[in-house]
């Protein structure tokens, strides 16, 4: 992957899930307009364009009574240019490449509204996520990543003691 990355996340302590804010000063770069952003170098252009391409990836996580899912759009993808990983035993991560068509010499934009680039999001799963059981699947342009919880423990019942007379 060529760039540079960085993740864009938001916290969500009570589904159990810490998730690592953007602080990058970055951000005030995310809002350009385009017209300041042809006013830059083609590496601060290509830099600005990457950036939009990582913020853009939204990823909605949903808490189900057996799992985990989190869903993120991903057109025209193909599923070999997705990763989906464990980092660190308990961090899920998400991340790929979104590349921009050949570049045609006869070609001139007008306008480049699609993102391109790199892209990655990270989350940090619960305590009670099956770290084993995590399945992805991509199907129609939107990524599916189920990650199964492990059930509670029972409680413990109750053992009765027979009581002898003597």
């Amino acid at each position: 992957m060529n760039g540079r990355m960085f993740t864009l996340d938001v916290n969500m302590p009570e589904s159990g899930f810490v998730i690592h804010e953007m602080d990058h000063p970055l951000f005030q770069l995310l809002c350009f307009p385009d017209e300041v952003e042809r006013s830059l170098n083609p590496t601060a252009q290509k830099y600005v364009r990457d950036s939009r391409a990582i913020a853009s990836t939204a990823v909605d996580v949903k808490e189900m009574p057996q799992s985990y899912v989190f869903v993120a759009d991903m057109p025209g993808l193909k599923s070999a240019d997705i990763k989906v990983q464990l980092e660190n035993d308990n961090v899920l991560t998400i991340s790929g490449e979104r590349k921009r068509e050949e570049h045609n010499p006869d070609v001139k934009f007008i306008r480049m509204e699609r993102s391109a680039g790199n892209f990655m999001r990270k989350f940090t799963l619960p305590a009670n996520a099956n770290k084993e059981g995590i399945t992805a699947a991509c199907h129609d342009g939107v990524l599916t990543v189920t990650v199964p919880k492990i059930p509670p423990p029972e409680p413990p019942k109750p053992k009765s003691i027979e009581v002898t007379v003597g």
